[in-house]
């Protein structure tokens, strides 16, 4: 069996997802107010809102993706199934592209489009018991060596530079008390290269309610390194090395058409003799090209305390904090015959048991990061001292939450209502403690 201590090694483990606790020293701080409108320009754009939702149960389409055909311009819908899509004035005409994995795309003119209150309706993609049949393939583990295989000549393989917006949130139970925002420059290197990608921080923003944070505050180290190492494609050994993949069972689970568009359905989990903790969940790949469109996976948490080792790097003492779940999402999106990472979330969600207490506390820690425009990259690489590093806490980097226009051009993921009233609640706290301590004597 392979070492323990080699599993807890991985990046994505144990830098890029760790979570720290430690004791609040200051609870009524106030953050200033980030003032930034030097690249605003409310003349320079067009903003498009609207839902995205199911035709026939008028469900919302969590994290479906809006592309304006022939650019690279693109938002995903949120929790809530709406979305915030900008589109530059010198752009009059093309058609938005919304695609959400299991349905049939929909193309719209963008002259058809309203600034508010779009409503867009996909239908369910439907696949035969014949095609499933006749398409099942026959090695599940031999067709993921393959679509890890063919990744150069399937994915964008030119360094790319990447607009990215991405966004950490923290709750207490159901209750917002944390968000944490950020525009980030991602430097994009080639499938097949080895070197990492390289993440520079454009303009970030924060809050935190720290009233709602009991006695710890809890921080996310790796901010956008989070999301952007959930890419299985540029970062495959994360998961799946030469020697792990072997430690997994693969099986066929069914194919579905997506666009006319075969797609075969792998579920993998760890095999029963397996001890350390692995990852369980679902691959979406294109039965002709062999290309990983989608994934959805999850880490096998039954044993707590290894778990808790794997996520927790500091705690108080009287504390005993331990994951209960630990999921991930991410999506590809195509251009030209070539396939590109699109979007990625975490979800890290704990609970922390007190000595001396009746009561425990739960806290889910979420991360999302959305390509909102990218180009090829003709050789812009910024300096060491300008690089995020992957041990970053973005919650200490950002200032705080400004005037609605902060974003300005931007492609964001609209905030959920929860989130917005949230904001909305905490900057009247923060304006408060600002205003007694101006006229305390």
């Amino acid at each position: 069996m392979r070492s323990l201590l080699n599993t807890y090694q991985k990046p994505i483990i144990t830098i890029c997802l760790s979570v720290f606790f430690s004791l609040v020293m200051n609870v009524g701080d106030a953050q200033a107010f980030f003032q930034d409108t030097s690249m605003q320009d409310e003349t320079s754009y067009k903003q498009y809102r609207g839902e995205v939702l199911d035709s026939k149960t008028n469900d919302p389409l969590v994290f479906a993706s809006l592309v304006l055909e022939g650019t690279n311009i693109s938002t995903v819908t949120n929790t809530e199934g709406t979305f915030l899509l900008k589109v530059p004035n010198t752009i009059e005409n093309g058609n938005v592209v919304i695609s959400f994995l299991g349905y049939r795309n929909k193309s719209i003119p963008l002259a058809q489009l309203s600034e508010d209150k779009n409503k867009i309706e996909l239908d369910v993609s439907v696949t035969t018991l014949s095609e499933v049949n006749i398409s099942a393939p026959k090695n599940a583990l031999a067709l993921v060596k393959e679509t890890l295989r063919r990744k150069g000549e399937n994915y964008y393989n030119n360094p790319a530079l990447m607009t990215a917006f991405y966004r950490e949130t923290i709750k207490k139970r159901r209750r917002n008390v944390s968000l944490a925002e950020a525009v980030v420059n991602i430097y994009k290197t080639p499938y097949t290269s080895s070197r990492k990608d390289v993440v520079k921080l454009y303009k970030a923003r924060k809050n935190t309610d720290y009233s709602k944070l009991d006695t710890v505050a809890l921080k996310l180290q790796g901010g956008p390194f989070n999301a952007l190492y959930v890419d299985l494609m540029k970062y495959p050994d994360f998961i799946f090395t030469p020697e792990s993949i072997e430690d997994y069972k693969f099986t066929y689970d069914r194919s579905t058409t997506i666009n006319d568009r075969l797609i075969y359905v792998i579920d993998f989990k760890q095999r029963s003799n397996i001890l350390e903790p692995l990852y369980a969940g679902k691959l979406f790949i294109d039965a002709d090209k062999k290309v990983l469109t989608s994934a959805v996976f999850s880490l096998n948490i039954t044993n707590r305390d290894m778990a808790s080792r794997m996520f927790v790097r500091r705690k108080p003492r009287n504390a005993r904090v331990y994951p209960t779940q630990i999921a991930y999402r991410v999506d590809y999106r195509e251009r030209d015959g070539r396939w590109y990472y699109g979007y990625s979330n975490a979800l890290l969600e704990f609970k922390i048991n007190w000595d001396r207490k009746l009561f425990n506390s739960v806290y889910s820690m979420t991360c999302e990061m959305a390509v909102t425009d990218w180009e090829e990259n003709l050789g812009e690489i910024p300096k060491s001292k300008d690089r995020l590093k992957s041990t970053i806490i973005l919650a200490d980097e950002a200032i705080g939450f400004s005037d609605p226009d902060f974003w300005g051009e931007f492609n964001i993921i609209e905030p959920e209502k929860s989130i917005e009233s949230a904001i909305r609640k905490i900057q009247r706290q923060l304006k408060r403690a600002k205003s007694d301590r101006s006229t305390s004597p």
